[in-house]
């Protein structure tokens, strides 16, 4: 099974509600899809989001990275040498780790395919079902309130909720969800790198004094400020989830050798695919760090890479995969079921996927 063609296209989605956080705002999912096509017929598909201000990839440098060195790296080359095309597309460039996510997973697809196997079950197959949280964008303590009941509506019970964008705001944002939602409910929330240390731990102890009862929060500092990072996690009581300060496999080592964070967040976006996404797993078992497995906001092709993952290593307890529930419909066919929190995977070999509905993606390039 030989690489013959490289195809790349945008995939557009809108959103039920705009996606709110500290950082950006979102209406509509805006992906650059890529597609590995072979002698045989098989198709590898990958997924990579525009996400500049965390990872620093745009649509046009995905497009760039995909044309000058994806592209140069797999054509013509045989799937079965599997461990030395995903090292070299780790090694092709560096960071662009969201076009590298897209072509790796692309990989995994198209070996799961010649060894006619799901990818999930290529890599352990620890379970078949996961539940998801779901997000609650950053607005004003009333609309976040009623979109957190809405939630509650639809069947979750775990809420990951935004906040950072006024941090004179977050408790109060924090106790009308709270209020509205009850005790029972399970609510962590997402500062996006909003506070820094000192108000980070002030925020954190009002809100536990106040019985808001946070299950985590997740990246309370800047992403460089490791210090900061590091002090949080010793002096509040909030357990603390590092997501932007680990990008690398070395990030998350790093972060588990001076048990800077409680807990660590892999996403394929800012790691570079399913291949580094292990080997933070892996160190994460030596290290004894419970791992979440979230998403950027993206579609069903790259989050459905993420859930094969998910179901593969039970080091993840922690489940973020809300992209697809987010968007106002599921273009693509095949892959995992996302019944709202509830996310079956695929029994179909490599990632199941079997393509993505004509008029929700525009085809820009091929290489062959």
């Amino acid at each position: 099974m030989k690489i013959t063609k490289i195809r790349a296209g945008i995939l557009s989605v809108p959103l039920r509600v705009p996606f709110c956080t500290a950082l950006r705002r979102v209406d509509s999912i805006q992906d650059v899809i890529i597609v590995l096509e072979t002698d045989t017929g098989a198709k590898g598909w990958g997924e990579a989001p525009p996400t500049g201000v965390i990872t620093g990839d745009t649509t046009d440098s995905i497009l760039g990275a995909v044309s000058d060195h994806i592209s140069k790296t797999l054509l013509g080359k045989d799937i079965s040498n599997f461990e030395d095309l995903t090292n070299d597309v780790q090694k092709c460039m560096v960071h662009n780790s969201s076009p590298k996510a897209a072509a790796d997973m692309a990989l995994y697809d198209l070996y799961g395919q010649l060894w006619k196997i799901p990818v999930y079950r290529l890599l352990g197959g620890a379970r078949r079902e996961l539940t998801t949280d779901i997000t609650i964008s950053v607005r004003d303590p009333e609309t976040m309130a009623r979109d957190a009941v809405d939630a509650i509506h639809r069947g979750y019970d775990t809420l990951k909720v935004k906040v950072g964008a006024d941090p004179s705001l977050d408790v109060e944002r924090l106790k009308e969800v709270r209020a509205a939602v009850g005790p029972k409910v399970r609510i962590r929330i997402d500062a996006n790198q909003a506070w820094n240390a000192r108000s980070a731990v002030r925020i954190l102890n009002q809100m536990q004094d106040l019985g808001l009862d946070l299950e985590l929060v997740e990246q309370p500092v800047p992403a460089d400020d490791f210090e900061g990072l590091q002090a949080v996690t010793r002096e509040s009581d909030v357990p603390v989830l590092a997501d932007e300060s680990v990008f690398t496999p070395k990030d998350a080592l790093r972060i588990m050798q001076y048990h800077a964070a409680d807990m660590i967040n892999i996403k394929l976006m800012k790691c570079g695919g399913i291949t580094p996404a292990l080997q933070i797993a892996s160190a994460a078992q030596v290290y004894g760090m419970e791992c979440m497995l979230g998403c950027m906001l993206e579609a069903k092709v790259s989050v459905n890479a993420a859930v094969e993952l998910a179901c593969a290593r039970k080091i993840i307890t922690k489940i973020d995969l809300d992209g697809p529930v987010l968007c106002s419909e599921d273009p693509v066919q095949g892959g995992a079921v996302f019944n709202e929190k509830r996310i079956t995977v695929s029994d179909a070999p490599g990632l199941g996927i079997q393509g993505i509905a004509e008029d929700h993606i525009r085809w820009l390039r091929e290489w062959q």
